[in-house]
């Protein structure tokens, strides 16, 4: 699987995890007739969508995707792809998490809305890391793929050559 669909699908499922969140968190509360849960959630999303907002503002690629884009090894052949297995060993926690913390909103609709915050968080956070990658890919003519280890293992990467994007000014140049 390439890394920036990778990246790309972590923000969807982290934003869709962050609406069950809310969306559990929401119906518990209001279901007990606690709706200054729903305020203080409320609250929190706003206060995490700007933080994400701040942290993820940048175009340059995070220090961890850069240390991990540095780190991957060169391949020329890849391994047959299975994303939905890949998918499943890297975000297992954002799995067990979200189902984890719906169970006990329908005991504690806090937990929910605290988890929907942080998820808020993170996807907005991470939101414009594929573009950076994307751009080293462009610019080296590599791609990276995900390579399929342990759900206990760190994240590893392959590189493997791709098309190179040309510098339009410079191919103009070289033409003339």
């Amino acid at each position: 699987m390439r890394f920036v669909e990778f990246l790309k699908t972590t923000v969807l499922l982290t934003a869709g995890a962050a609406t069950a969140l809310g969306t559990v968190s929401v119906l518990a509360a209001t279901a007990d007739s606690h709706s200054s849960v729903v305020w203080v959630a409320a609250s929190w999303w706003v206060i995490a969508a700007a933080i994400g907002m701040w942290a993820g503002r940048h175009d340059q690629a995070s220090g961890a995707i850069a240390r991990l884009l540095a780190s991957a090894k060169a391949t020329t052949t890849l391994a047959q792809q299975q994303p939905g297995t890949i998918l499943i060993n890297r975000l297992w926690p954002l799995l067990v998490l979200t189902v984890g913390a719906c169970v006990l909103g329908l005991l504690a609709p806090q937990v929910p809305g605290i988890g929907a915050g942080f998820a808020i968080l993170w996807a907005l956070g991470w939101r414009r890391q594929h573009s950076a990658v994307a751009a080293v890919e462009g610019r080296d003519g590599v791609r990276f793929y995900v390579v399929r280890t342990s759900p206990l293992r760190p994240i590893a990467l392959e590189r493997a050559p791709g098309l190179k994007a040309l510098d339009l000014q410079q191919a103009n140049g070289a033409v003339s």
